[in-house]
């Protein structure tokens, strides 16, 4: 994908198939992080708040990712391996098939926007 220079466009750039997962975890980010600048940093759309980016979203071409910090994933590592999904120190992976449940995806918004103290 090129460097898209915001949010829209990166997401029109996306594989067709990815294009409605970013669109929702564009919308559950932003549900879960009010008040939030929508930002791309590091070739990714993301969330950014008081200068810290909290949360961003890619897709790559076999598979999306959620990226928020260290403290958020680690917090919720448990529900992350019930949910049969694959984390990094900051990133799950997941598949449009097999999409990171709603209400996970604001927790974890929500706890890296705690872990940045913002």
């Amino acid at each position: 994908m090129t460097t898209a220079t915001d949010h829209d466009a990166y997401i029109a750039a996306a594989p067709e198939p990815f294009q409605p997962s970013l669109t929702r975890l564009r919308t559950l980010l932003s549900r879960a992080l009010p008040g939030a600048d929508e930002i791309v940093a590091y070739a990714m759309p993301g969330f950014s708040i008081g200068g810290t980016v909290v949360a961003s979203y890619a897709a790559f071409s076999r598979q999306c990712g959620l990226y928020v910090l260290p403290g958020a994933v680690s917090a919720h590592a448990d529900e992350i391996a019930a949910a049969g999904l694959r984390a990094t120190k900051t990133g799950i992976t997941f598949s449009p098939r097999a999409p990171i449940p709603d209400d996970l995806v604001e927790r974890l918004a929500r706890s890296s926007r705690e872990a940045a103290g913002v």
